[in-house]
Parts: C-alpha cells; sequence; structure tokens
C-alpha cells in the first residue's frame, strides 16, 4: 500500500477546495474548510518517512506541482483578503471623518466650538 496515497487524496481535495471560486457570502466557510484540510494534510505529512517504495516516489512526483499550485492560490488568496480588509479598513474611516470632520482636529485656531448635542 502507497503511504502517500491517503496524502494525495488529502492534497487534491485542498486543491479542488482552492480552485473553486468562494463566493463572498460563503467565504468564512470556505476558509474554515480549507483550514480543516490542511491540518489533515499536516497531521498526515507527519507519518511520512523515508524510505520510500517506487511508487511513492511516482506519488511524491505528482505532489510537487499540485503543492506549487495551492501555494500560490493561498498566496493570492491571503493578498485578497489583505487587499478587503484594507478596503473595509478605509471606509470605516472615510465614513467616521464624514459623519464628524472636526473630531480629531487638534488646533482650532482661536474659534469656540460647543460639544454640547
Amino acid at each position: 500500500m502507497n503511504r502517500l496515497q491517503s496524502f494525495y487524496d488529502v492534497t487534491e481535495e485542498l486543491h479542488q477546495q482552492i480552485s473553486d471560486d468562494i463566493p463572498i457570502d460563503k467565504r468564512e466557510e470556505a476558509i474554515a474548510r480549507i483550514e480543516q484540510v490542511l491540518e489533515e494534510r499536516e497531521e498526515l505529512l507527519k507519518d511520512i518517512k523515508p524510505p520510500y517504495s517506487e511508487e511513492e516516489m511516482e506519488t511524491g512526483r505528482a505532489l510537487l506541482p499540485l503543492n506549487r499550485d495551492i501555494q500560490d492560490k493561498l498566496k493570492q488568496l491571503l493578498i485578497l483578503l489583505r487587499t478587503e480588509m484594507k478596503t473595509v479598513k478605509k471606509q470605516r474611516s472615510s465614513s467616521s471623518k464624514y459623519k464628524n470632520p472636526y473630531k480629531n482636529v487638534s488646533n482650532f485656531d482661536g474659534m469656540f466650538l460647543d460639544h454640547k448635542k
């Protein structure tokens, strides 16, 4: 029995999860599933130790391009999430400044502002 086969199957599942377009409203669920598959994969990886049979070597060679693709797609997903987080933070800041433009003004130039509401 090929020891790497279960690792290969989990890697294929991870690749499928990442390759699918993730709708915005299902993003949390998709990320949670990706994390779960990554943890499964990590546990399986701990059990793989040399020496390897010829069949296992072929499976390992098939895993290499799959793993590179997974890494690239995870990086893209991370960049997308960071960009969206920056956008949301900027929108919050802009909204706050629009609602109260004088909130963070430290220099009043001698004018009187009534803070009572």
